[in-house]
């Protein structure tokens, strides 16, 4: 018993002292990739909480104090909601302990790209920390978490956009005859899924013999997004091109898809009742996945000089060199933020926009306040796509 005692001390100590090594590399190589891993944990401690909490958070006095038990659901949704809360504060701590940092001499730049144990010690006590506060706190959070996810879809359209363009300029600059012939056969092929998809809205949400008018209008609206981006975009005058206008149209189309399958499941109109299960596993599945690659993406793009894992350590030891200051090569506030209204996202996803317990039992993401957050988000996706085109033409003398 004494051996064995000692030998699984050894082992708790060498397993420490691993983590902390390939937590230390890990911040010095990249903080980066370490905050992605830290949002993706989170995300699976919302997931498994919401699983597995609600017995436990029954029987707390603190969050359990109404005269009559809520159903299983609203401690789910609270569990979600409490992890989101700690997520939340804790990178939006971040956010603005890191603004107005301008060169890498700044001793809060160590802060950024170091610490990290203190770090996720920090980040484990706020989550824990947030079981502990008052249902009327995790209520506001709740509300005001809408109106953050909105603007993290906002978000997700601006590097939708980056993305795009910097996908058609890169083929572009090739200046070869193969790569426009892509551009093309690509820019066809998201064309010809934005009208058959749109085809298969109508048959989905539109059948007939009912009154539809509402779908109708959303999808045949978005058609005439689909047209008007290729209009704009190949104008003589607009400096555009068909595969922006063309994977635009497309996330155009998801994002109708996404607001009318999201309608409630009694709803005559909508015709995926009958799979309602699998529609909304599938849409927080593909909702989770489109925030993960969003806060990926940002971090690749916030320091796009620099690769997401410097292999290369001489690169770093002739850094180290130097001693004149050097600008940050991104803003790590934004990137912060950025984390923060993904925590309120996700939250949003999980729990259902906070209808998904009154109209449909245990299914996610499903109620009017989804619909209309998508439709928002739709119409503000089109209206920045024509505005890049358009604004240089506007005001000729700014760089856009």
């Amino acid at each position: 018993m004494w051996a064995a005692s000692c030998l699984a001390s050894c082992c708790a100590a060498c397993a420490c002292e691993a983590c902390r090594s390939a937590v230390g590399s890990i911040g010095r190589r990249s903080a980066r990739i370490a905050y992605c891993g830290l949002f993706a944990l989170s995300l699976i401690v919302s997931w498994i909480l919401r699983e597995v909490a609600a017995p436990l958070m029954e029987k707390l006095p603190w969050i359990n104090h109404f005269h009559r038990t809520p159903d299983r659901e609203w401690f789910e949704s609270d569990a979600v909601l409490r992890v989101s809360l700690g997520n939340f504060l804790f990178f939006t701590i971040l956010a603005l302990l890191m603004a107005g940092i301008k060169d890498q001499k700044d001793p809060r730049d160590k802060l950024h790209h170091g610490g990290w144990m203190a770090k996720i010690f920090c980040w484990c006590v706020l989550v824990f920390l947030m079981f502990f506060v008052p249902n009327g706190v995790v209520s506001f959070y709740e509300t005001i978490s809408k109106f953050g996810s909105g603007l993290f879809l906002l978000v997700q359209v601006v590097l939708l956009l980056d993305f795009v363009h910097g996908w058609n300029e890169n083929w572009v600059s090739k200046d070869e005859q193969f790569w426009y012939m892509a551009l093309f056969i690509v820019s066809l092929i998201c064309y010809i899924a934005t009208f058959s998809f749109s085809g298969l809205l109508f048959h989905w949400f539109a059948p007939s013999g009912h009154d539809c008018g509402l779908n109708t209008s959303f999808i045949v609206l978005t058609l005439i997004f689909a047209v008007v981006f290729a209009v704009v975009a190949l104008h003589p005058k607009v400096n555009g091109s068909l595969l922006p206008a063309s994977v635009i149209s497309v996330y155009c189309t998801y994002l109708c898809y996404s607001a009318l399958s999201s309608e409630p499941r009694d709803f005559e109109c909508n015709g995926l009742h009958n799979h309602s299960k699998a529609v909304s596993t599938g849409s927080l599945t593909l909702g989770l996945i489109t925030t993960v690659l969003s806060v990926v993406y940002s971090a690749v793009r916030a320091g796009s000089e620099k690769p997401l894992l410097p292999f290369d350590k001489s690169d770093e030891q002739e850094d180290k060199k130097k001693d004149a200051p050097r600008p940050v090569s991104y803003s790590y506030s934004f990137f912060h933020l950025i984390f923060s209204l993904a925590s309120m996202y996700s939250a949003m996803l999980l729990t259902g926009w906070s209808t998904s317990v009154g109209e449909s039992g245990k299914l996610v993401d499903v109620g009017w306040p989804s619909v209309w957050v998508r439709i928002v988000t739709q119409w503000g996706t089109a209206a920045l796509y024509i505005w890049s085109l358009i604004a240089p033409l506007l005001f000729p003398d700014r760089e856009f």
